[in-house]
């Protein structure tokens, strides 16, 4: 449905016309840049507006129209059984399930009319997760090194912390639905871009980091030694010069060993200097604890911030899983969100926005709370909802972005967008925007095929 497009560069450019601009490469201009000049304007870029992002994501697909995109005048098939309830915000209602929620409605912006046309969990996360459109809709697709990375390792290629924090840290899971889902790691950008990656939980009570620890009887001089020794020989073997692979692995354990030493990064996992009070208010919960831990390490310094809300699509489940609410064997969807998925959102997605703004952090904090999709607006005949990527909803908080704001709208039903478009590609570029990167900076494929960090335009009309 074409109309529902993004008003993306489709513009035809004459060959006479792209000679007459090309001459403008004497004055340091290439034709890449000059067509992204003419697709999304000059007058389109933002300044930074965030130092740090916190991506919280909702695998399996979490129902706009159960949540932040309610229709109560939609017929009895469609609205379900929830009713709305006001916020603190002016014309935004929010599910009755959702009243902690509903009083910080005033610190977020909604965008109702997020869309695209992916209906398989891997595919669309993968879309979710990159910015980049997959290359079919196929819930058998793969990580591999034509894939594009994510989020988390363009911010590490293109903004770098200096030191020994890490620019990306994601946890507490890999997330997969048969296989592993792309788009978690840095693909062709290689190893050395990858997210510091925990798998671990930060509710347990063992919660350690031994990867960021020397054996005791290892003091860190003695392992930088064996690094330097492990250097010598790979380069008598020429592996770097062999192996690209390798070559990321090289970098990645030379910024391991430089994280060793580091006490702001394991004071920031250390949650047990947190108060109980705190701890209690976010949830002694896996994903309550990974939002406090998200916190910390934005507090710390790190820059992006990636906390799954599950490993797997799940959705048959009241105590564990992803926001998959089909209804499958005998279950029901709305019984299960209602214990689990909705309580969870209640009591983590508020903690988080109050404990940032409280510490000084939300301003240049962006959050975004998103799944890979939304769910139907037509119940189904196991009175639950499927897949719906053609409208739903993201969250965003912080950084920069209005408050109490809603961008965009959804048809009658929650079925297309009536207003202003977004896809996941808008919405990547937005974020690069936020915290000062190019969304157009031109990368490098795994063939040497230039590539844009994101194909999308920054949603400008968020922005505060």
């Amino acid at each position: 449905m074409s109309h529902f497009a993004c008003s993306n560069f489709n513009h035809a450019v004459s060959r006479r016309h792209a000679l007459k601009v090309g001459g403008l490469g004497l004055l340091g201009l290439n034709f890449p840049q000059i067509l992204n000049a003419v697709a999304y304007g000059t007058n389109e870029k933002i300044k930074p507006t965030a130092k740090s992002v916190i991506f919280l994501f909702q695998w399996g697909g979490p129902s706009h129209i159960d949540m932040f995109d309610m229709k109560p005048d939609a017929p009895e098939g469609i609205r379900g059984p929830h009713k709305p309830i006001s916020s603190k915000a002016d014309g935004i209602q929010v599910s009755e399930h959702l009243p902690k929620m509903a009083k910080v409605m005033d610190k977020v912006t909604l965008i109702r009319s997020m869309h695209h046309t992916m209906k398989n969990h891997n595919s669309a996360g993968y879309y979710a997760l990159t910015g980049h459109a997959p290359p079919s809709d196929d819930q058998r697709l793969r990580d591999s090194l034509d894939l594009f990375p994510g989020y988390s390792s363009i911010v590490d290629k293109l903004s770098p912390l200096q030191g020994d924090l890490p620019t990306s840290v994601s946890y507490p899971y890999v997330i997969s639905d048969g296989s592993v889902t792309p788009g978690q790691h840095a693909s062709f950008l290689g190893k050395d871009h990858d997210p510091l990656t925990v798998l671990q939980d930060p509710n347990s009570s063992s919660f350690t980091l031994p990867e960021l620890s020397l054996p005791v009887d290892i003091p860190f001089e003695r392992m930088q030694a064996r690094r330097e020794l492990q250097q010598l020989i790979d380069q008598q073997a020429r592996l770097l010069e062999i192996s690209p692979q390798a070559r990321g692995f090289d970098g990645y354990y030379d910024r391991a060993i430089g994280m060793l030493q580091s006490p702001k990064l394991r004071e920031a996992f250390n949650l047990a200097a947190e108060p109980e009070k705190v701890r209690e208010a976010y949830g002694r919960t896996t994903y309550g604890q990974s939002c406090l831990l998200a916190r910390r390490l934005v507090e710390a310094g790190t820059k992006f911030v990636t906390a799954y809300f599950a490993p797997s699509i799940g959705g048959q489940s009241t105590t564990e899983g992803g926001w998959d609410t089909h209804g499958f064997n005998n279950t029901r969807m709305f019984p299960i969100i209602e214990k689990y998925h909705l309580p969870m959102t209640e009591q983590t997605l508020p903690t988080l926005l109050i404990d940032l703004e409280e510490r000084g952090l939300l301003d240049t904090t962006l959050v975004v709370w998103m799944g890979e999709f939304g769910r139907t607006p037509n119940i189904n005949k196991n009175v639950s909802r499927d897949h719906w990527p053609m409208c739903y909803t993201t969250l965003l908080a912080g950084g920069g972005v209005k408050r109490g704001f809603v961008y965009g709208a959804s048809d009658k039903q929650g079925a297309y967008p009536a207003e202003n478009p977004v896809r996941p590609d808008d919405l990547a570029a937005t974020i690069y925007a936020a915290l000062g990167i190019d969304p157009h900076t031109e990368l490098r494929s795994a063939a040497g095929r230039p590539v844009l960090a994101a194909d999308g335009k920054p949603v400008t009309g968020i922005f505060a």
